[in-house]
């Protein structure tokens, strides 16, 4: 038997022949069937669709897409598709449905507004991708489902994220979402005055409300103030041209007023007046009838280079000023005073680096007896050398120290340096009687430190007698003491220390209590010593007589307790005569020498003393 035969088929090759048969059978009426199948699912298929050919024109669309557009579905044959879902409305949207047609992108997926043909609109989710089995032609699926149920819970979700739930106004988020959006280049390039107002206010004493009424009032109260400032907004949007300005709550009892293409400063401020003008008739709240101040920063500014951030920190700073100055007020934004604001902390931020830097230094002014012109004294005077800002006198700093708790570390080094300088003036001039040193000592150093062991353990390390220190404490620092202030200055008295009352006469003045007190010396507040600026030329100007009556009483009361008496801000040699005839013992001021150098103080100290005129020529800078 060789291959050619043609002997009976095996089993498999009939099962084979038989299976071919079949397939060769049935794949003719498959492919006839395929294009009508395709055709029933497209036209009952609960998804709105359409057939794209590759010039972008509907071939045929399904009932779905006629009842959701609320047309025929024939007519729609021949329209362009770009046209029935508005792609060609936003730029970016239309770029990629061509890039779709032209085979460059493989779909096109987006969000888009629908407008029926009975008036009502839709939101609807189209996609646009290539036609599956298309063959040789080319051709798009355009598929468009209606999501404006899911639109709106989505909208619904974003308004209660985006709004204060007590006042329904919008929230911290929308407020900065809208003003970020204002400060951004396209927004006010194209149209607009290009500037930019806000109006951040708080209401004053709000948490007493909470605190006597409840936090339910409270809520009340707040939703009562939303209204007004809505209305407040919308009489504002009436008097000018130009939308309301936007009103936010930011949290608390703290709101803002966002107005955008404002029309300069004179628009912002009166808006702050008429916020200030609602908010004074009393709120009638069930039973209750409270009244409520505010007090409003105002920033207004041009929108190029401005950052929400910077707006807002103006603004706040603001608000913060218009606290300080007493409340109920508005406060316009003010580069200078803002600028001295950033001094001032960059200074509470590097004082305390600044002492363990040694950027410190001390400077002395003499305290001169008036009889003789002697040199009895100095005071000691600190001065900050700043790597940035040059020489600070104390008043740019004390406070600060005094603030943030650095007086004490700061305190303890002016009174080493101190009498260790006048301890070296002593040995320097031994056949000279010694001059004592004052030294300004602030409460917080009674308070925070043990200013006794200090003073003790200063005094022992430099071998300066007790009674050439003296420490000066201003007025109302002393008066009233009681407790462990008094105990201080009893214990640094009983050591032998000299206690002084710094600008005598502008506080309490009550000298009564003085004679309770360990105090030994009063210093009078230059204003009384200004009083004494006249000569005796006939065109000099007229004295207060009443300063003279007052610092003479002054001086005899202090003397009859046992105390001595220096004069500030002596300037003149007339006022150093009228001083010294009123019984002033020592007097101090830019007559005798500004504050100086220590070597420029060794000058003074000559063996028959150089007398004010000596004095002052020796100190002149």
């Amino acid at each position: 038997m060789n291959g050619t035969s043609e002997g009976p088929a095996s089993a498999a090759d009939l099962d084979r022949s038989a299976v071919t048969e079949s397939d060769q059978n049935l794949a003719p009426r498959t492919a006839r069937e395929r294009p009508a199948a395709y055709r029933s699912v497209f036209t009952a298929a609960p998804l709105a669709m359409a057939v794209v050919d590759g010039e972008g024109l509907v071939v045929s669309a399904n009932d779905t897409l006629g009842a959701l557009l609320g047309t025929d579905p024939d007519a729609l044959a021949g329209c362009a598709a770009a046209d029935l879902v508005h792609l060609a409305s936003d730029a970016g949207i239309w770029h990629a449905y061509r890039e779709v047609l032209r085979g460059r992108q493989p779909r096109l997926r987006c969000t888009r507004r629908l407008k029926r043909a009975d008036g009502h609109s839709l939101w609807a989710q189209v996609t646009v991708e290539p036609l599956a089995d298309a063959g040789d032609t080319p051709g798009l699926l355009l598929s468009v489902a209606d999501v404006s149920a899911r639109r709106e819970l989505q909208e619904r979700l974003r308004h209660l994220q985006m709004h204060d739930p007590v006042t329904r106004l919008p929230n911290r988020a929308l407020f900065f979402e809208r003003l970020t959006a204002a400060l951004e280049a396209e927004t006010y390039e194209h149209g607009g005055t290009g500037r930019i107002g806000v109006c951040y206010l708080d209401l004053d004493g709000f948490k007493a409300v909470n605190d006597t009424h409840g936090h339910r009032v409270g809520d009340r109260l707040l939703a009562a103030v939303a209204e007004r400032l809505t209305r407040c907004a919308e009489e504002a949007a009436g008097a000018r041209s130009g939308g309301a300005p936007l009103v936010a709550r930011l949290g608390g009892d703290e709101f803002a007023l966002l107005v955008e293409d404002s029309t300069g400063t004179e628009q912002v401020a009166d808006l702050a007046e008429a916020v200030l003008a609602a908010l004074q008739p009393p709120f009638e709240l069930s039973d209750r009838r409270l009244s409520v101040t505010a007090s409003v920063g105002v920033v207004e500014r041009h929108t190029a280079g401005t950052t929400p951030t910077a707006l807002m920190q103006a603004a706040d700073t603001t608000l913060y000023w218009a606290k300080a100055d007493g409340r109920a007020r508005w406060t316009l934004f003010d580069p200078e005073r803002n600028a001295t604001r950033m001094t001032r902390q960059a200074l509470a931020a590097t004082l305390r680096p600044a002492i363990e830097r040694g950027e410190f230094a001390l400077e002395y002014q003499p305290l001169v007896g008036m009889e003789d012109g002697r040199v009895r004294g100095v005071e000691a005077l600190i001065r900050w050398n700043h790597p940035q800002f040059g020489v600070l006198a104390p008043n740019r700093f004390i406070a600060l120290a005094e603030e943030d708790g650095s007086i004490v570390p700061l305190g303890r080094w002016i009174l080493r340096t101190a009498c260790h300088q006048a301890r070296r003036w002593q040995l320097a001039h031994p056949d000279e009687p010694p001059i004592f040193v004052s030294v300004n000592v602030a409460v917080r150093q009674v308070w925070d430190s043990d200013l006794v062991a200090d003073v003790a353990r200063t005094l022992e390390e430099t071998g300066l007698a007790p009674h050439l220190l003296q420490l000066e404490l201003t007025e109302s620092a002393v008066m009233g003491s009681a407790g462990r202030p008094l105990q201080v200055l009893k214990a640094l008295s009983d050591m032998g220390v000299h206690i002084a009352i710094d600008d005598f006469g502008t506080g309490y003045s009550n000298l009564a209590y003085l004679s309770r007190l360990p105090v030994s010396v009063l210093k009078l507040d230059g204003a009384f010593v200004r009083g004494f600026q006249y000569d005796a030329a006939p065109d000099a100007g007229a004295a207060n007589p009443a300063d003279e009556v007052i610092v003479e009483a002054m001086v005899q009361l202090a003397h009859r307790l046992g105390l001595t008496v220096t004069a500030e801000c002596v300037e003149t040699s007339d006022q150093a005569t009228r001083l010294r005839r009123i019984g002033c013992d020592t007097g101090q001021g830019w007559l005798y020498s500004r504050p100086v150098a220590p070597d420029r103080i060794s000058a003074l100290l000559g063996p028959a003393g150089p007398g004010a005129a000596g004095v002052q020529a020796a100190g002149k800078p």
